[in-house]
């Protein structure tokens, strides 16, 4: 995406940029709710379609939220990131209609290279899953001048 910037944007713009061409999290209803470095906060309803047999939502959903927040967090300051490696652990369940925010934190960038931090929460509070990521950045801008 080319836009005319003359400084560096700032995070609600990058961010509203990702959105725009992120199909994959628009399909799936994720919503942007705060950006800054290193942090960003991304939301979710579980819908049905997203629930296995068991009726709770598939776990690969909620790595995918929580992957989302990471990808936000970690380019809001208009460098792209790729996550690498990431895993997760899922102390409760989630279920159909739950509102699920991510939130994630930097634990540490040097570089080229990043590992971030993610809390998937239901909106009551309870902690639904725990997701740690590391992140490469690619060299590209989200955002170039035009």
């Amino acid at each position: 995406m080319s836009v005319d910037i003359a400084t560096t944007p700032l995070p609600a713009d990058v961010a509203q940029a990702l959105m725009a061409g992120d199909h994959c999290a628009r399909s799936h209803g994720i919503e942007c709710r705060e950006v800054d470095e290193g942090f960003a906060v991304m939301a979710m309803t579980v819908r049905e379609d997203m629930s296995n047999s068991l009726g709770i939502c598939h776990g690969g959903i909620i790595f995918l939220l929580a992957d989302t927040a990471l990808a936000y967090a970690a380019s809001a300051t208009n460098l792209a990131n790729v996550t690498t490696t990431a895993s997760i652990s899922y102390p409760a369940a989630a279920r159909t209609g739950d509102n699920l925010l991510a939130e994630c934190r930097v634990a540490h960038q040097s570089g080229k290279a990043g590992i971030y931090d993610v809390a998937v929460r239901r909106e009551d509070g309870n902690l639904v899953a725990v997701f740690r990521g590391n992140t490469l950045r690619t060299g590209d801008q989200i955002l170039r001048p035009a």
